[in-house]
């Protein structure tokens, strides 16, 4: 079913004061296909410890852009596997030393059309591929809406012009809220991650900005 704008503000209005826990099962008990999204970086595994507690099987996609460091990378791996997450792991479709080679080493510095491509073939992309082969109608994320400037225009449930509606059961939590429930499960934590497609920590990517193509509409 497609959902009308008023029918958004209803659902954020009754969400509104609920757990992130609340949110991610108000979600799941939806019965339309569902991911969830990670980058395993910073606190990242707040989000995928919540929801494969309330359902183990949901698909998470991870785009690794190949510029990931070393700690992300290890952190991943114990997430996989102590969460047996229902791993979906896509890579752009150019590798990370071919594109150093035709573009420079240089390309994911901020600045003119080398950086925007840049984005597009190491994030954006591989994002779109796993939403044209997963297809589906809900995107569980991590975004919090006192993160950027951006954000704050946000709310806990919205819909893009695929028809995706994508949920953040973490938006009003503070990152008090987060290191206490990271302390709480002890979950491990990427300290030193790094994404080059932000200009800095409060900038967007363009994964929640951009309106993707495809979506199984909900």
């Amino acid at each position: 079913m497609q959902l009308s704008d008023k029918q958004i503000d209803e659902i954020n209005d009754f969400l509104a004061e609920k757990s992130p826990q609340s949110i991610i099962q108000w979600a799941l008990d939806q019965k339309k296909k569902t991911v969830v999204s990670t980058s395993f970086g910073y606190r990242s595994a707040v989000t995928l410890h919540m929801v494969s507690s309330l359902q183990p099987n949901v698909p998470v996609i991870w785009v690794d852009s190949g510029y990931n460091v070393k700690d992300a990378y290890l952190v991943a791996e114990q997430l996989i596997h102590e969460l047996k997450l229902n791993m979906h792991i896509y890579n752009p479709l150019m590798s990370t030393s071919r594109r150093e080679a035709l573009l420079g080493v240089d390309c994911a510095i901020p600045d003119g059309p080398v950086f925007e491509q840049f984005k597009n073939e190491v994030k954006l992309e591989p994002f779109q591929r796993a939403l044209d082969e997963l297809r589906p109608d809900i995107w569980i994320n991590g975004i919090r809406r006192e993160e950027t400037e951006y954000r704050k225009n946000l709310n806990i449930v919205s819909r893009d012009d695929s028809g995706i509606i994508k949920v953040a059961p973490l938006f009003h939590w503070k990152e008090s809220d987060m290191d206490l429930y990271m302390k709480k499960h002890d979950l491990p934590n990427c300290d030193h991650y790094y994404d080059p497609t932000k200009v800095d920590a409060r900038a967007e990517c363009g994964l929640h900005t951009k309106q993707f193509e495809q979506g199984g509409g909900i």
